[in-house]
């Protein structure tokens, strides 16, 4: 039976560091195959070969359907059948569905090239039904929900006006999506699945793995570990496969953090959504916040750090911080690690090194010159402790996984030893090894005075590292949540309406 795709030894080098080594791997028509691994362990660099970004090293070999796919051509990747939609799902928010789904296929016209806007509309309604999406096609995407978002992606990557589509490749489908969401992602992998299409998607989400896939590859040091049917499979044994040990359990009834003077002090702050916000950080304290999309949560970041204007006080140390001043608010100790890494702190095509020392270029300065050899030497020292991967310090920003490139901003920070960390999202889109490390970091940093602020979505990451909880209800602090109260579930109950006091029903 001819194989969806089949790839023969692929491998791939940069700069003699080995991203991916002799890889092999076969998926049938209508599988769903997960690719899971941590950052840095080759899956993106397998996706940018099959995509055309990459060549491979010479004896790589890859077929679908039965035909040869030409390396580094895109036109090769889309001829041969194969469908790629990545994690920003390269939608343009302010054109509708329509528009969108004619970006990079063109629109359908007549005789005279004039658009024949009614064939359009029905063509991309028909798309979407056909993924169980009743979407008004008229509609900007920027005002669809995310899973519609993905949906539209999706339909479009599987236009038929092109080559039969033989394999759709997902990345980080639900990184975004909040749960309900990722359910209707899982019904439309499903349908895709079911009209035999194959399905290869990467995830860090190891939940999504059980529910989508009939199969799962792991890779690890660019290496395969190992491919096995889903069924059967434990995650602790996943995760085994994916970190090569298993990882050690933490017992937060046995860790007690000492807690200091009070280090930030939230009075009355309001914004957008949030209302009235007072919030209370002590040195050595880990405070979460938590709530679901429109709550006020994704926005308490950059309030706290003086990114936007605001209402009320923030202060910092006994000081009242100025408002829309990070630049202050950086002066007098704070950090903030933001949610959206590529456009708000990641300098993509910069190295490591200038990555990190951006917010302090002065400390290896001497009389106006940089001392270029005792700076790499300071990077690299911090390059190592955090676990990055690769560590050197000239490696630009581009070069390294999602999970490396946020251990190079938590790092950019904790060289500068803050008093306040905020840590928005900050472990969205990494994998279960990074994610412990960074758990680490921030033990650590509460351990060295630090006070901590952790935003997520993520109610068991809150549960790990936080002394205590607060959950926000359309924009005001509606609970606490510490002790034996602080819990996954507690945490799901709040955010979307019941207070963890009340039973379960």
């Amino acid at each position: 039976m001819t194989t969806a795709l089949s790839v023969r030894e692929a491998s791939k080098i940069f700069g003699g560091q080995v991203a991916l080594d002799h890889v092999s791997i076969d998926v049938a028509p209508g599988e769903v195959r997960a690719l899971v691994g941590q950052n840095g362990c080759g899956k993106s660099t397998l996706i940018k070969i099959l995509a055309g970004f990459h060549e491979p090293e010479p004896g790589t070999e890859v077929t679908v359907d039965g035909q040869e796919l030409s390396f580094s051509d895109p036109a090769s990747s889309e001829a041969i059948g194969l469908r790629f939609v990545h994690q920003d799902l390269g939608l343009v928010g302010n054109l509708d569905v329509v528009d969108n789904l004619a970006i990079g296929q063109g629109y359908i016209t007549g005789i005279t090239k004039t658009i024949r806007w009614k064939q359009e509309r029905a063509a991309a309604h028909e798309a979407l039904m056909a993924l169980g999406y009743d979407i008004n096609v008229r509609m900007p995407v920027g005002g669809l929900a995310m899973s519609e978002r993905t949906a539209v992606a999706i339909a479009r990557a599987m236009s038929t006006r092109g080559a039969p589509s033989k394999m759709l490749i997902l990345d980080e489908p639900t990184a975004n999506l909040p749960g309900p969401e990722a359910e209707r992602l899982y019904a439309l992998v499903r349908r895709v699945a079911d009209s035999g299409v194959a399905v290869l998607f990467v995830s860090h989400h190891f939940d999504e793995v059980f529910e989508m896939a009939d199969s799962v590859t792991v890779l690890r040091d660019g290496k395969h570990v190992i491919t096995r049917p889903v069924e059967g499979l434990t995650e602790d044994e996943l995760i085994e496969h994916v970190v090569g040990r298993k990882l050690d359990e933490y017992d937060k009834e046995g860790h007690v953090r000492a807690h200091g003077d009070v280090v930030l002090e939230l009075k009355d702050l309001s914004g957008a959504a949030v209302q009235g916000l007072d919030l209370t950080i002590h040195a050595g304290e880990v405070v979460g916040v938590a709530g679901i999309t429109g709550s006020g949560r994704e926005e308490v970041a950059a309030l706290v750090f003086g990114g936007h204007g605001h209402g009320g006080e923030v202060v910092l140390g006994g000081d009242v911080l100025p408002q829309a001043r990070p630049d202050i608010s950086i002066e007098r100790g704070m950090a903030l690690v933001p949610a959206e890494r590529h456009a708000n702190a990641s300098l993509m095509a910069q190295s490591l090194r200038e990555n990190i020392t951006i917010v302090d270029p002065g400390r290896h300065m001497s009389l106006g010159i940089l001392r270029r050899r005792p700076e790499k030497a300071d990077v690299t020292v911090w390059l190592e402790r955090l676990d990055v991967r690769p560590s050197q310090s000239e490696f630009t920003m581009a070069q390294l996984s999602g999970g490396n490139q946020q251990k190079v901003i938590i790092a950019r920070w904790l060289r500068q030893e803050p008093k306040v960390l905020v840590l928005d999202e900050p472990t969205q889109g990494v994998d279960v090894g990074a994610k412990a490390d960074i758990h680490r970091m921030v033990d650590e940093a509460a351990a060295q005075g630090a006070g901590v602020l952790v935003l997520s979505t993520d109610h068991e990451e809150l549960v790990r590292v936080c002394d205590r909880v607060i959950i926000l209800r359309r924009g005001k602090a509606v609970d606490e949540l510490s002790g034996p109260r602080l819990t996954n579930d507690n945490i799901t109950a709040a955010t979307i309406g019941r207070d963890s006091s009340e039973p379960a029903a």
